[in-house]
């Protein structure tokens, strides 16, 4: 792993054992994604007759498929549905997790990082199911009581590509739902908002990256058996309910910059769904496609960028040298905390080729196959992200695996 950045480097700890913060001074705030895998909502064919044994098998088949190392195969967490194995859920543990974590900690706002309904999102019927009783089960049931007595308490959502599966009118209607119900936030598909509790100190940017990644051709993903990157001419195809469709979606990172510059607030927050670095190996293609359309504005303007879709827990900068060239701006902090709900393994070979090929990505911590979420706490100029897990019992015991201090970049931009 690369020598860490020193405006970056402050602290880390790894492996750490069970904690809890102390309450302080300053604000703080949940991150998390991933989080809508109900065992109540699965996919036909994740319940097809089968044995362990037999799912162990197709997970092992899975992981060679994927390029990953096999001696470091696990089938992760399973659980069994009438006798079916399946993988496992975290959405209830981790939402209790957070719980947990918050009796403690400061946790004024939260923010939700998409793919917020698995495995297709709203459906508006079309599986049989009321999409009512689904929005009350995968957010009202884990999250509906978050905020822990606090009334202006929001979870600012943007929506994930699993979110978006049926048409843009199901995934509309999540929207609309989450506009309305607290402690839920959605102002549109992309918005800014500033959090009461934050006193015009955070100003919270959301976009829609499925949408944006629709807008943009996409290479397909392919490695080699040693986990490197092969050269590939086909396009990732998108539905074309996804495509952008009106001209605030077409303009939404150019938008993304006015409200970054003319934003007043000290901490300027950017979360999306896809992520502009990840450990997993089956979506570099997207995120280097992200990286084109947005790091530059990032790296310009922004603080922190958050985001889901790889199911794991991950840390990491980006020195900014090949967004914008000759600028010698402060590193970006890119947060990944989409384990909120489904497993996901790292690929640790592609992790090597990934590192080696770009030294402008600095990676410091990331973890795999573990249920978990991410706190934040800004205190003056410096915000300290602590990666936190939780056990598969269903405990909702807190585990600090990584905690890191960034030090706020918009101040030394202007």
């Amino acid at each position: 792993m690369k020598t860490l950045a020193p405006f970056a480097a402050a602290l880390l700890l790894a492996g750490c054992a069970t904690t809890r913060p102390t309450a302080t001074a300053g604000i703080g705030f949940l991150a998390f994604g991933d989080h809508g895998y109900s065992l109540d909502y699965l996919d036909p064919e994740d319940l097809a007759p089968r044995t362990e044994a037999q799912y162990v098998a197709a997970a092992r088949a899975k992981w060679l498929k994927e390029k990953r190392p096999v001696a470091e195969f696990t089938p992760g967490t399973i659980a069994t549905v009438g006798g079916v194995p399946v993988a496992a859920s975290g959405m209830m543990p981790v939402a209790k997790a957070m719980t947990a974590w918050c009796r403690t900690a400061t946790c004024q706002f939260g923010v939700m990082l998409g793919d917020n309904i698995y495995p297709d999102g709203p459906t508006l019927g079309a599986d049989g199911r009321d999409d009512a009783k689904r929005f009350q089960d995968i957010f009202v049931a884990p999250y509906g009581d978050f905020g822990w007595g606090q009334p202006d308490f929001r979870l600012y959502a943007v929506l994930g590509n699993h979110d978006w599966h049926i048409s843009r009118e199901a995934a509309l209607s999540e929207v609309a739902f989450l506009e309305k119900t607290r402690p839920f936030y959605m102002d549109g598909i992309s918005y800014a908002v500033q959090p009461p509790a934050a006193a015009g100190e955070v100003e919270v940017f959301a976009l829609d990256t499925h949408v944006l990644l629709a807008g943009e051709k996409v290479l397909d993903d392919k490695l080699a058996d040693d986990g490197s990157e092969v050269a590939t001419t086909t396009y990732d195809a998108s539905e074309p309910w996804t495509v952008p469709a009106t001209p605030a979606e077409r303009a939404m990172v150019a938008d993304l910059e006015k409200r970054l510059k003319a934003s007043t607030a000290k901490w300027k927050i950017v979360i999306g769904h896809h992520p502009l670095w990840s450990s997993a190996g089956g979506k570099f293609q997207q995120s280097r496609s992200l990286r084109a359309a947005l790091l530059p504005v990032l790296c310009r303007n922004a603080d922190l960028y958050f985001a889901g879709h790889e199911h794991t827990l991950e840390l990491a900068t980006d020195d900014c040298s090949t967004a914008v060239p000759g600028a010698k701006l402060p590193p970006m902090p890119a947060i990944v905390t989409g384990a909120a709900g489904k497993q996901r393994p790292l690929n640790t070979a592609f992790m090597g080729h990934q590192a080696r090929g770009n030294p402008q990505y600095h990676p410091i911590f990331a973890r795999g196959m573990v249920w978990g979420f991410a706190h934040v706490q800004l205190q003056g100029d410096v915000a300290a992200v602590t990666l936190v897990t939780t056990p598969a019992d269903g405990s909702g015991r807190t585990e600090v695996v990584a905690r890191h201090a960034f030090q706020r970049r918009s101040g030394v931009l202007r």
